[in-house]
């Protein structure tokens, strides 16, 4: 990355609490705001009415991690081509696509459950549909971020904000899955979702970009797939940062999964039920990502990562404990702010040390870490609760995410040393005393 184009924005920053939402100024943050608010509330009830749906078809914890693992896979099988065909195409074109295919996804979904046509071996299919249009919408939605903000030194700000975005919509949706499945049916989830994708295609329409100059590309895409990979493991900020995150999704997210079985079978409720707990860890999602909203830069978000993964994990170990739904309510908002607090701040970070002609590249192994490593992970869940039972699965996760946090704690001399000079040249923290000699003695 050049100096002259990573450079900050030295625009004055907003004074007081106005500052936390200085992103919301560019009108096309504002058009993705408005779309993606409506059209996540359809995605998270999308999630908990499949979930709930399996679990009735089949009363198999196996079949809840199978069709997790069906769903999250593509995304680590492709995630790595996609990045590559985001770094070659108009990030937003790749959008338009991914959003439309996605509502075909929901609307035969819907179609199919509403007929009551709708087998196991449908919503696998379905899933695999779905798990391939995220393997590409992920990096390409990532990657288009710096897009609609035009000023790099709201980029933070935005992030965050869209972290409060998804973590609102974590909050409404299972509570509306929760309350319509019991009112009528899970169809009526996916046809929600499936009209909800209307808005975040007309935001994207409607959005004033300049036109992206697509750089001429020498390299075969096979070259470029290498180029990624070397870029992404040569950079010890980066590789650490995928490590974790890796780990916390084979160990850690899978939880989710094994949500209808602690909602019947441990805390003896329903749908409602599943609402709820999810409710909650968007809860504490939501108020992990408006602590991280109003701050003004991204110096000190190395250490959060670690922190965050420890108290998710420790959230889990507390959850697997619990009988009381009253008592596992406070302990999944915990959780969910532990992992939130991770999840943005790496996010980031990698937004913050990427070259712009890589961005595709990595965010696409971001998905695969964050994505793509799940269903592994829903899968040795799945398995492993028929085994242990779910409560002793999700304590084994929280150990494993604790384990994590703690290894990386041990890394952060060297990814600060090695981040140090990226934060100088961007203007994010002063050059070092040292370090202007320096560039002096080579002029």
């Amino acid at each position: 990355m050049s100096v002259e184009s990573s450079k900050e924005s030295k625009t004055p920053q907003p004074e007081g609490i106005s500052h936390a939402w200085r992103a919301l100024k560019h009108r096309n943050f504002r058009l993705f705001f408005g779309g993606q608010s409506i059209s996540l509330i359809g995605t998270w009830m999308t999630r908990i009415a499949t979930s709930w749906l399996v679990y009735q078809l089949t009363k198999s914890p196996l079949m809840l991690g199978t069709v997790g693992f069906a769903g999250q896979i593509p995304s680590f099988l492709f995630a790595p081509l996609a990045g590559v065909v985001v770094d070659r195409m108009d990030r937003r074109k790749v959008l338009l696509w991914t959003q439309a295919l996605a509502m075909l996804q929901s609307l035969l979904l819907a179609a199919l459950t509403l007929t009551h046509r709708i087998n196991v071996t449908e919503i696998l299919l379905l899933s695999v549909m779905q798990g391939m249009i995220n393997a590409f919408d992920m990096p390409a939605r990532q990657s288009f971020m710096i897009r609609m903000v035009e000023d790099r030194a709201d980029l933070q700000n935005a992030i965050a904000i869209n972290s409060s975005m998804v973590n609102a919509a974590r909050l409404i949706g299972p509570s509306l899955a929760g309350i319509l499945i019991a009112a009528t049916n899970e169809g009526w989830c996916f046809l929600v979702d499936g009209i909800s994708y209307i808005a975040v295609i007309a935001s994207l329409l409607m959005m004033r970009v300049r036109h992206e100059e697509l750089q001429a590309h020498g390299a075969t895409m096979t070259q470029q797939l290498r180029q990624g990979w070397e870029y992404v493991t040569h950079s010890v900020p980066i590789r650490n940062i995928l490590l974790l995150f890796a780990v916390l999704s084979l160990m850690g997210w899978p939880f989710m999964v094994l949500m209808p079985i602690f909602a019947a079978e441990v805390l003896k409720g329903g749908a409602h039920t599943q609402g709820f707990l999810m409710g909650a860890v968007g809860v504490g999602a939501l108020a992990s990502a408006l602590v991280l909203v109003v701050r003004k830069s991204v110096r000190g978000l190395t250490k959060i990562i670690p922190i965050g993964a420890c108290v998710f994990g420790a959230g889990l170990i507390a959850f697997g404990f619990s009988h009381s739904l009253w008592l596992s309510l406070p302990i999944m908002l915990v959780t969910g702010f532990g992992m939130m607090q991770g999840i943005t701040s790496s996010n980031t970070i990698l937004q913050t040390l990427v070259d712009e002609k890589m961005r595709g590249r990595v965010m696409s192994y971001y998905t695969m870490a964050f994505v793509g490593m799940a269903p592994f992970g829903s899968l040795f869940a799945g398995a492993l609760a028929r085994v242990v039972g779910a409560q002793n699965t999700v304590i084994v996760s929280g150990i494993a995410c604790i384990s994590g946090g703690i290894w990386f704690f041990t890394r952060l001399p060297r990814i600060r040393k090695e981040i140090r000079p990226i934060y100088e040249r961007l203007g994010i923290i002063p050059i070092r005393q040292p370090a202007l000699v320096e560039e002096a003695a080579e002029n």
